[in-house]
């Protein structure tokens, strides 16, 4: 999964955010499913001021087509566009 959020005030706080999401969907998929939802652990970046987060949500988009999931973006059935 890849996810561009962004804290809107100082107490914005993305490693519990990230935990609690991580638990409460675990927890739904484990009640429907076997085996874990979630690997241990995740990789975060935070953007500097002389990054575009346009260009993040770029490439978070195409992500599924440069793995050679679908061939165009809105194809792709979990992106927003895709629904």
């Amino acid at each position: 999964m890849h996810a561009l959020l962004e804290g809107l005030d100082d107490a914005s706080d993305f490693r519990r955010y990230a935990k609690m999401a991580k638990q409460r969907s675990g927890a739904a998929y484990a009640l429907r499913s076997d085996g874990p939802l979630w690997q241990k652990g995740y990789y975060d970046h935070v953007l500097r001021d002389d990054e575009d987060s346009k260009e993040v949500a770029f490439y978070i988009v195409a992500n599924p087509v440069r793995a050679g999931l679908c061939a165009a973006a809105d194809d792709w059935p979990w992106s927003a566009r895709g629904r």
